[in-house]
């Protein structure tokens, strides 16, 4: 099995890009919140797929209707009719808002659409300018990555789009200032997840759609990360009580298979007509139907109640550890969308976690990212959030920890 690992490895190394930090573990199956490398060692993944595995790895639901779907039609253009799109973005309108979708393939994808819907509603007033967040993640094209408020991942990409502008997440004055005559919208995540789960007051957002209904910009809300139920409610927005007018979706709206969603108000999405913007897979029969399944999986199996419940309990374990350990700087997010400051290297507590057989994340160099599957039972959160103590347990035994209580 090593030998079949280090083959794996090598083709990759001769053949496929290297843009990814990859840890040497070849995964071969899924099911629920488990994985299993090619060895057969299982692990427990408290972060399936960048949230992509919302449902967790091979939900039945969605396999029988990929299944189903492949037998019978898996690819039609555009140019005609899909009912299965139809009905998709029907659901994901009147889950969100009154609007009409566009579908795509990915959350860079979605997100280019609504920067595009932005500049083509401001056109006829002079108006092109979107403002986004410092530590904000839209993307990895050259108009998402400009609007991503990271520097590191403008480096070496120069010269980026013009007309976009950045200020501190949460600083409404900021806000203020930076919207001028040429703004077309205000472009933020509910919660800033590759950020390092970065969480504003929920007076923020009430202002912020005041302000663009004042101004005649704009609201756009990047729920790639947060939408389909991640913070217990189906879209983040629905959290703060405030409806924006561009939505952008990917991740786990489908279960695992890849799509994008954008969703528009009405009065702006019709300035898209035919030729101001495509995808040539977006919208598919096989996606379409994996991402319905996704919404009866989420109705019918209470997966938002899910959520709700077990991000209380990853939270409540979560928040002892910070009581215990003086490394641990805050706990922060929504639901099962959590995530851990540091004070040590959050990539180093990532592998020692991969020794111990749990799969997670870290965002930047001192954030822990917690996102299980939708579907994690309470038994797995503690065995979860017992190899992460375990892991604090090893780190405190060559420093000091807070104190005993809680402690195994």
């Amino acid at each position: 099995m090593q030998g079949r690992r280090a083959g794996t490895i090598r083709t990759y190394d001769r053949y496929v890009v290297p843009s990814y930090r990859r840890s040497p573990v070849v995964i071969v199956r899924g099911r629920g919140s488990r994985v299993w490398d090619e060895a057969g060692r299982r692990y427990l993944d408290f972060f399936p797929g960048y949230a992509v595995g919302g449902l967790g790895h091979c939900h039945p639901r969605v396999v029988r209707a990929i299944a189903a779907q492949a037998r019978r039609l898996i690819h039609i253009p555009n140019t005609y009719y899909n009912p299965l799109q139809g009905r998709l973005a029907e659901l994901i309108s009147s889950r969100a808002f009154p609007g009409k979708c566009f579908f795509c393939n990915s959350g860079a994808e979605a997100n280019e659409a609504a920067m595009k819907l932005a500049r083509k509603a401001g056109a006829p007033a002079g108006r092109h300018e979107i403002v986004a967040m410092e530590q904000s993640f839209h993307g990895r094209t050259i108009a998402t990555v400009t609007a991503t408020g990271q520097a590191r991942y403008h480096e070496g990409f120069a010269p980026l789009l013009p007309g976009i502008r950045h200020v501190p997440f949460g600083d409404l004055g900021a806000l203020r200032r930076a919207v001028g005559p040429k703004t077309c919208a205000v472009m933020v995540e509910p919660i800033q997840g590759e950020g390092g789960i970065n969480v504003a007051p929920p007076s923020y957002f009430a202002a912020l759609r005041r302000l663009c209904d004042e101004e005649g910009i704009l609201l756009i809300m990047d729920e790639v990360q947060t939408g389909m139920g991640r913070t217990g409610n189906y879209f983040a927005h629905q959290l703060y009580g405030v409806e924006p007018d561009v939505m952008t979706l990917a991740k786990s709206l489908a279960g695992g298979v890849p799509i994008g969603a954008m969703l528009a108000a009405t009065r702006f999405a019709d300035l898209l007509q035919p030729g101001t913007h495509a995808s040539t897979f977006g919208g598919n029969p096989l996606a379409c139907a994996a991402a319905i399944a996704t919404f009866e999986a989420i109705e019918e199996e209470d997966i938002l109640g899910n959520v709700r419940s077990m991000g209380r309990r990853l939270r409540a374990a979560l928040d002892r550890m910070a009581a215990a350990y003086d490394f641990v700087r805050e706990v922060r997010g929504e639901g099962l969308m959590l995530g851990m400051q540091l004070s040590i290297d959050a990539p180093a507590v990532v592998a020692a976690c991969l020794r111990r057989g749990m799969l997670t994340n870290a965002t930047g160099d001192n954030v822990l990212r917690f996102m299980p599957a939708m579907t994690v039972t309470a038994r797995e959160i503690d065995e979860g959030t017992g190899i992460v103590r375990a892991v604090f347990d090893e780190t405190a035994r060559g420093g000091r920890a807070k104190g005993r209580r809680g402690r195994r």
